[in-house]
């Protein structure tokens, strides 16, 4: 017997026995009713995988279909549709990746199983098993391509709106020690306190602000800018300020040549300094360096401290997003921020521009080159 016929003739035995292995997996750290999989939708899931199995199995496959199956290409829209919806159900029932591809194993080891119990013999047999084998992974491939997709729109989404939502509290702590400081009556010792309630709540709005950037573009959102007349030694040196003012120890040494105007966002670009003079003071050591030079229609900006080099291996993916090159902290490797890195590769590459890295053992170089002028980007203006 075929083993498309073989599935299907036995489709209640099949079932009977996956269902009994999933029902397990559903049962697993679900304390609450609701999120259990009922046995209805474990049977239904099961009978729509297997049949969807089963009728792409009968489908004609010539060799070079067969290969561009082997590489994950070629599935029709019912099939997978049917690994889609699967997805959906047991992301909503919090199944995570790895109880979903226990599912899927279970249910290729009762279908073999099962086709090995009726002794099939013959090429035939062994193509079969290799086809059902195609069509199974194949399934799995996108049965978890889609719950990865979801679960990071998920995640991106919820990041997006707690980042919104802690705006408007972190607006009243960042502006109240303003108004303290203004307190003649305030002692000594306040003053300090406030003024570190000042330093932390500026921290604070800066990394709201990264998560913020770093949720849009993940929805595909352009980085908004709005160019204007520009004097970038001044946005560096008030960058540098506000970074020494944050960390009192750090020593920033700022040089400036040639023309340094221009048609930039001015908040993004300091936001870039700021991100750079802050990730060479956590995780570098000794002296940070600031260098700004204008020349022939562009600026280009280096920042550069000592300390270990960051590990070579680091480098293809540090301006990657929740990335770090070391765990170590201020003595140790010069590494990248989480998101801090990121965003300053968003705000360049938005400003028609470039951003890299030099890291040996005599230090670790941040270099970024503008244009003076960048070419209007109607999309990237938009707010």
């Amino acid at each position: 017997m075929d083993l498309a016929d073989f599935i299907e003739q036995n489709l209640a035995i099949l079932v009977r026995d996956w269902v009994e292995y999933a029902r397990e997996i559903s049962r697993e750290d679900r304390l609450v009713s609701e999120e259990r999989l009922s046995e209805e939708q474990l049977r239904n899931s099961a009978v729509a995988l297997l049949s969807g199995i089963a009728a792409d199995m009968r489908t004609h496959q010539n060799a070079f279909q067969q290969l561009a199956k082997s590489r994950g290409a070629g599935a029709p829209s019912g099939f997978n549709d049917a690994a889609h919806q699967h997805a959906d159900d047991r992301l909503a029932h919090g199944f995570n990746v790895n109880e979903v591809v226990a599912e899927f194993r279970a249910l290729r080891a009762t279908v073999l199983r099962h086709w090995q119990e009726s002794s099939p013999e013959g090429p035939t047999a062994f193509q079969a098993m290799i086809r059902f084998n195609e069509a199974i992974d194949q399934m799995l491939a996108e049965s978890v391509r889609k719950h990865v997709e979801r679960s990071t729109h998920i995640r991106d989404l919820f990041a997006s709106v707690l980042a919104h939502d802690l705006r408007s509290p972190l607006g009243a702590i960042v502006n109240s020690p303003e108004l303290l400081l203004h307190d003649e009556g305030l002692s000594a010792n306040g003053v300090r306190a406030v003024a570190n309630v000042q330093r932390g709540s500026r921290r604070m709005k800066r990394m709201i602000e990264d998560l913020l950037i770093f949720a849009r573009t993940r929805f595909g959102k352009a980085l908004p800018v709005s160019c204007t007349s520009q004097d970038l030694g001044r946005i560096c040196s008030d960058a540098a300020e506000e970074v020494s003012a944050t960390w009192p120890e750090a020593d920033i040494t700022v040089t400036l040549r040639g023309d340094l105007r221009g048609s930039w966002d001015g908040g993004r670009l300091g936001q870039l300094v700021t991100n750079l003079l802050v990730n060479a003071v956590r995780y570098g050591s000794g002296p940070v360096t600031l260098a700004v030079a204008g020349k022939d229609g562009g600026v280009t900006l280096i920042v550069g401290n000592q300390g270990n080099p960051i590990p070579s291996s680091a480098l293809p993916t540090l301006f990657d997003p929740l990335t770090r090159a070391s765990a170590l902290e201020r003595s140790g490797t010069a590494a990248g921020m989480g998101l801090g890195l990121y965003i300053c590769r968003g705000i360049a590459s938005v400003h028609q521009g470039t951003i890299g890295v030099e890291s040996t053992e005599t230090g670790t170089f941040f270099t970024v080159r503008l244009p003076s002028l960048p070419a209007r980007n109607d999309a990237a203006d938009a707010r």
